[in-house]
């Protein structure tokens, strides 16, 4: 789990140490009071589910500093789709 943070990869990835620690401290307290976790990880681990969020690019600072999440587009089913008739 903290290799991860020995790494300058990620570091580089958030924008620096400040912002690495921030993005850290307020998923946790986002994962906390109940969010779900966009990584499958153990759930109890949750400073390693934070951790992968950020390697896999699934969360991110946004320029007022807030913890904002990158959720997959829902799959469509393409057999679901019906042509128009135009």
């Amino acid at each position: 789990m903290l290799d991860e943070l020995k790494e300058e990869e990620i570091v580089n990835k958030v924008g620096g140490r400040f912002k690495l620690s921030t993005i850290i401290q307020k998923r946790l307290v986002q994962l906390n009071a109940g969010s779900r976790a966009l990584v499958d990880l153990d759930p109890k681990d949750k400073m390693s589910v934070v951790l992968q969020e950020i390697i896999q690019d699934k969360i991110y600072l946004n320029p007022a500093g807030d913890v904002v999440t990158r959720e997959a587009p829902p799959e469509v089913n393409v057999l679901d789709f019906e042509p128009s008739d135009e």
